[in-house]
């Protein structure tokens, strides 16, 4: 049954829940924009992974993208001031799926009830996430009773809104897809005997035809309100190339969409309500969660929905752009603010498969590299827009040059003790760095090399910010990278070792070039917090930085270059606690193989 609070919009006239919904998609649009708020609030969400089969590296790459966005969000927010514990401006869900077709085959298979399954694969993917630092802020499991809730909830909106019927449905139905196919998405292939067989086009899975009475969505009246969607917001999905995919979809024909199974050959779900002999389709069942973790059907969810980014593979783009988003204004609501899609990865540029033998095992991984070394790898080499490959040599090669050599290299270089034997942050001598470049009267020192790494290191923070927005996490760890290199090269350039400090100038000038680097790995390890976060505490807090300075919004690098005090300048550094990324060379990465084996 549907509450009462929403009989209201019990309307049978379907041209009339067509232009509420094309007034929803203005609606959103109007109120969103490439950058909300700041201090605003954000709600982040992985895909909930299938628990047919134990997580592999491209679950990991789905969560650290979204952990990396979510970390990099609360460096912006600030919650209001007030008495009492501050409510979280950002919100990060992930969790797993567990109904379907697939889980009750790979029970049967496994010797397991589909609860035992669930619960075992499930816990999996917990502990995996737990290893890697993904900060959730809510894990949810489907087959929890908050969700139940939230799913017969959406199902009676929908009812009650004459968008769903009752009519008999056949096709090509792909189990391992979980969907029903058109004739054109479907081709016949050779199977292991010889004999051909009907697969699915694009994944390759068996199709059989299928023919049963079923509830039908309504999703063809939604054509052209999501058509209209996508035009008008260039930023509803990125990258642009998936954009432009969804909008070739919608120029085809989009057929009504069956919601429903017979328990009969699908039990493991959840019962229609009022019609237990069918089962609400998975698809449906799996992409309400996002509603249920921001407490739908209750008002909580109203404050948060607005601010949805989903983070998704490109494998589930049609669900998460086409369906989803008509199912949610078929209800009343808006699409997601953002859908951001990315590729899958590789090995030795063949796809992840047991049969070949070479699945990565992301356990393997953050043991053989590191948590925060694997973190940076994945979200460094990852490309959202195409494939990429795995290799163990890429990893130990990128890790060494980047973390090890440059990043902490520098570090160490700078605040030993033969350089810095007071251990404290040195001062800034603005008459050798004066703000006017160009000025070559003594004792100014700086040259063009050396204001060129302050305009680089000063416009970091907004081009880091940049490639945030536009889910190119990997442009900004390469921008930081590039600002390592040329903040080493500044180091060797101007040597300050080979500086006499019984000399005041030479002292002056050695001191405003540690000045300058520690202000700049000041930068990097501020920046570098959403994807390394270990790593990043252990820089800033070896350079003395309390934790209450370690936000977006105070970055303010080097003041004392602009005239304004900095608050470091005096202050002792912290704890030597030892190399900040220990090199992964060939022998150790050989050896680590040798005992995995």
């Amino acid at each position: 049954s549907v509450p009462s609070s929403v009989r209201w919009d019990n309307c049978r006239d379907l041209a009339g829940v067509v232009t509420r919904a094309r007034g929803l998609c203005e609606g959103a649009l109007r109120r969103s924009g490439p950058r909300r708020a700041r201090d605003g609030r954000a709600y982040f969400t992985t895909p909930i992974f299938y628990v047919n089969a134990a997580p592999h590296i491209g679950h990991l790459y789905s969560a650290l993208l979204a952990d990396a966005l979510a970390r990099y969000r609360r460096l912006w927010a600030k919650p209001p001031p007030g008495p009492g514990p501050a409510a979280p401006l950002v919100r990060f869900s992930t969790g797993t799926d567990e109904h379907g077709l697939k889980i009750q085959q790979a029970a049967a298979a496994a010797g397991l009830t589909p609860s035992e399954l669930c619960d075992r694969v499930s816990g999996q993917f917990r502990a995996l996430f737990q290893e890697a630092g993904v900060s959730v802020t809510d894990f949810i499991r489907t087959t929890e009773a908050r969700h139940q809730r939230a799913v017969h909830h959406f199902w009676g909106v929908l009812r009650a809104r004459g968008l769903l019927y009752k009519g008999l449905y056949e096709g090509w139905y792909c189990a391992s897809d979980e969907c029903f196919l058109p004739e054109a998405k479907v081709t016949w292939r050779p199977g292991p005997d010889g004999e051909r067989r009907p697969v699915a086009l694009e994944s390759g899975h068996p199709v059989c035809w299928m023919k049963e009475e079923n509830y039908i969505f309504r999703l063809s009246q939604f054509r052209e309100p999501l058509r209209q969607w996508l035009q008008d917001d260039p930023q509803a999905i990125t990258p642009e190339p998936f954009r432009h995919i969804v909008l070739q979809w919608l120029e085809e024909d989009l057929p009504d969409l069956s919601v429903s199974r017979g328990n009969s050959h699908l039990y493991w779900g959840f019962p229609v309500p009022g019609d237990p002999v069918q089962t609400i389709y998975v698809w449906v069942d799996a992409l309400v969660n996002y509603l249920t973790v921001i407490g739908y059907p209750d008002s909580e969810q109203k404050v948060w929905w607005p601010t949805t980014h989903h983070i998704i593979g490109k494998d589930i783009l049609k669900f998460h752009a086409v369906y989803w988003p008509a199912l949610l204004l078929g209800a009343g609501m808006t699409p997601p603010h953002r859908i951001y899609v990315h590729s899958h990865w590789t090995v030795h540029g063949q796809k992840m498969s047991k049969s070949l033998g070479n699945v990565v095992d992301p356990w393997t991984c953050l043991d053989r590299f590191s948590v925060d070394g694997f973190r940076y790898f994945l979200l460094r080499q990852g490309v959202p827009n195409w494939d990429c490959d795995y290799h163990e040599k890429k990893v130990v090669k990128l890790l060494d040059a980047e973390l090890a050599d440059a990043l902490g290299g520098l570090l160490n270089r700078c605040t030993a003790t033969s350089l810095n034997p007071t251990g404290i942050f040195p001062e800034f001598c603005p008459s050798c760095f004066p703000s006017v470049e160009g000025v070559t009267v003594a004792p100014a020192k700086a040259q063009p090399e050396d204001y060129a790494l302050v305009r680089s290191v000063s416009a970091l923070p907004l081009h880091v910010e940049n490639y945030y927005e536009n889910f190119q996490i990997y442009k900004a760890l390469e921008a930081v990278s590039i600002c390592v290199r040329q903040t080493n090269s500044f180091v060797q350039r101007n040597a300050p070792w080979k500086l006499n400090r019984e000399n005041l100038a030479d002292a002056q000038w050695q001191d405003t070039i540690l000045h300058v680097t520690l202000e700049c790995l000041r930068v990097f390890g501020i920046l570098l917090q959403p994807v390394t976060p270990a790593l990043a505490d252990k820089l800033l807090s070896r350079l003395g930085i309390f934790e209450t300075e370690r936000g977006l919004r105070d970055i303010c690098f080097l003041p004392r270059y602009y005239g304004q005090p900095c608050p470091f300048e005096g202050r002792r550094l912290g704890p030597d606690t030892g190399l900040l990324f220990p090199r992964l060379d060939k022998s150790r990465a050989r050896l680590a193989k040798v005992h995995s084996t």
